[in-house]
């Protein structure tokens, strides 16, 4: 996994609220077991009409949106299912934030172990976030995950409150099987020790 440090990019505005799962990435596509190949098909029924064709004025078709690296949102995002697809399609089209006033508790900690920083802020702090994000690719945000501050293409400043323990590990890149790694000479002596003590195992 990536480390998370700091984040300059664009942001792309999504008002919607109660975007589910489903919305982020439709069942047909939860076959793969893969992280990769999945962000072409993020927000799959929102993104293309029935022939497959982009439709034109759905945010992330538009040109100043396509490499958006900041989704600003409404409420209860990620709501639904506890697919883990949804967060593998949203970092695999490039996104790395996501902000909302809320978010559902399964989908907001399958961020973190994807490399996504998920940002709650209170209703106004969003709907200052969201105008700007409408200004389109000459307006990029910044996101300090570090000193744990937005800061809009204007300078406008927003602290955020993250947990201590999940922001160690975006900024260092950890995932669960990292975080295990992290302990992978205390893992070798042990089995070293039981496999001595216990070689019938």
């Amino acid at each position: 996994m990536e480390k998370f440090e700091t984040l300059q990019g664009i942001a792309a505005p999504m008002p919607l609220v109660n975007i589910d799962t489903d919305m982020i990435i439709p069942k047909i596509f939860l076959k793969t077991i893969k992280r990769s190949g999945l962000g072409v098909n993020l927000f799959d029924e929102m993104r293309y009409d029935r022939q497959g064709n982009e439709i034109a004025d759905f945010v992330l078709n538009k040109p100043q949106y396509r490499d958006a690296q900041i989704l600003v949102a409404g409420d209860n995002f990620g709501c639904g299912s506890s697919r883990e697809h949804a967060p593998w399609a949203i970092a695999d089209f490039g996104i790395k934030c996501v902000i909302s006033t809320s978010f559902a508790d399964i989908f907001f900690n399958n961020c973190f172990k994807n490399g996504i920083l998920p940002i709650v802020f209170p209703q106004d702090v969003v709907d200052v976030l969201m105008k700007d994000a409408e200004k389109g690719s000459n307006a990029r945000m910044t996101v300090d995950l570090e000193n744990q501050v937005v800061t809009t293409s204007d300078g406008q400043k927003f602290a955020f409150e993250v947990d201590a323990f999940k922001k160690h590990c975006l900024m260092n890149g950890l995932d669960d099987i990292g975080l295990t790694m992290e302990h992978v000479s205390a893992i070798d002596a042990f089995e070293a020790k039981s496999n001595a003590e216990r070689p019938w195992l």
